[in-house]
């Protein structure tokens, strides 16, 4: 009897897939373990594997289209096996489908009336030509410097259609210059775009982050951080680590060892309840071509920091080549998202639910500062943490980046009881 095979539900947010390739056709032998699509998800792209044997007698999706969760994939049976009944009875409509039906309901007639003004035909838009200008004129002669005559002349340009700028509208040198640069450039210039299907990360990005900003009240808190002491004791660590530490593993350690002395804070929005988290899973946002990724380092307070910096390294790795699985992006409790990288002094972040916090981490930035009453060379790294105030109060925020502030300047007691 012919097994129905269906798209599968990927990961927690996916709710269509893209097939990326087909690794079996229409009519192969197909056992169970046989590698057979490779699909692309909301987050990564996966491999499928068969569970069935048999012949695959139908693919129900195309190499490079999507279809929602549960369409049918593939059906594999019997060879010359009759498949219609299976094909009829399936009613999971492919994304395809689905926009057509969309636009179907919005272009049917509703019983409301409406005057409707026909709209202008649409033309291809194109930059204004230039209108002439009067110009101030004397018996029917354009005021204008013998340059500026020359000029136009020189460039072809009618003088006309110049707008004079000296005594009286007297066209001169600099008015025939700032046409030519300006004027007729605009004239010959065409508007132009291109659209690009958007991607199927693309669209959970966009619907998780929606749902988080519009539901969930933000509020910021931004701190300044003394980076003197962590930058001489990171020099240190990695004069003699195996593992190069980077100042976002330091960040990581830092949030995860403040969230247990702050478990407000590690908490959660449940509708009718708030979940206080007794572990530590910190999110760490990886931007990736498509959009963005944001992988767990897990119990990341109990982890060294040579662990926490080789497992965010593989992360970013496995994270372009999209090879991340579903374990490595679910359950985070808290989230970092790090852009000093990219010279960007500070930043606010939108909530990554269900955590209740997000920390926006900038720059290291070489500035004056203050130290015992004398402006000295200083070395600020600033922070901003975007807080549900469903769960976290301002106070509750302040007290957590306080504790942060303190074990990032002063690093003894950041690693003072734990090994590199």
């Amino acid at each position: 009897m012919a097994e129905v095979i269906r798209m599968p539900k990927l990961s927690d947010t996916m709710t269509e897939g893209v097939v990326a390739e087909w690794h079996k056709k229409v009519g192969d032998e197909v056992s169970s373990g046989d590698l057979l699509a490779e699909i692309e998800s909301d987050k990564a792209t996966m491999e499928f594997e068969s569970f069935y044997d048999g012949v695959l007698l139908h693919i129900g999706v195309q190499k490079g289209k999507g279809a929602v969760v549960d369409s049918i994939l593939a059906i594999i049976g019997e060879k010359g096996e009759d498949i219609s009944a299976l094909l009829q009875e399936d009613s999971a409509p492919k994304v395809e489908e689905r926009k057509e039906e969309i636009k179907t309901e919005e272009s049917t007639p509703q019983e409301v009336k409406v005057e409707v003004k026909p709209e202008p035909k649409a033309t291809p838009a194109v930059a204004p030509k230039p209108v002439a200008v009067p110009q101030a004129a004397t018996n029917g002669r354009i005021i204008a410097s013998p340059l500026a005559k020359k000029l136009a002349t020189d460039k072809g340009i009618d003088i006309n259609l110049v707008l004079g700028s000296g005594d009286g509208g007297r066209v001169i040198r600099r008015d025939i210059e700032a046409f030519q640069h300006h004027g007729q450039s605009a004239a010959n210039a065409v508007e132009s775009f291109h659209d690009v299907e958007v991607s199927q990360m693309r669209k959970t990005i966009a619907r998780r982050l929606a749902e988080s900003k519009f539901s969930a009240p933000h509020f910021y808190l931004t701190m300044k951080i003394d980076m003197d002491a962590m930058m001489d004791a990171r020099d240190s660590i990695n004069s003699v680590s195996k593992v190069k530490i980077s100042f976002n593993d330091l960040v990581i350690k830092a949030v995860a060892v403040a969230l247990k002395e702050h478990p407000q804070i590690n908490a959660a929005w449940m509708g009718d309840h708030i979940r206080f988290n007794n572990h530590v899973h910190i999110g760490v946002a990886v931007a990736v071509p498509d959009g963005l990724l944001v992988p767990v380092v897990r119990f990341a307070d109990t982890k060294r920091l040579s662990e926490i910096s080789s497992e965010v390294k593989d992360f970013v790795l496995r994270a372009n080549d999209k090879k991340l699985q579903p374990k490595d992006w679910e359950g985070n409790t808290f989230t970092i998202s790090n852009l000093g990288m990219f010279g960007i002094d500070e930043f606010t972040a939108i909530i990554n639910t269900p955590d209740s916090c997000i920390m926006a981490v900038g720059g290291i930035e070489e500035v004056p500062v203050v130290k015992n009453g004398q402006i000295v060379p200083g070395n600020v790294m600033k922070v901003t943490l975007s807080c549900d105030h469903r769960v976290v109060d301002g106070a509750s925020g302040a007290k957590f980046l306080k504790t942060f502030k303190k074990l990032m300047e002063n690093p003894v007691l950041l690693l003072g009881s734990y090994s590199i």
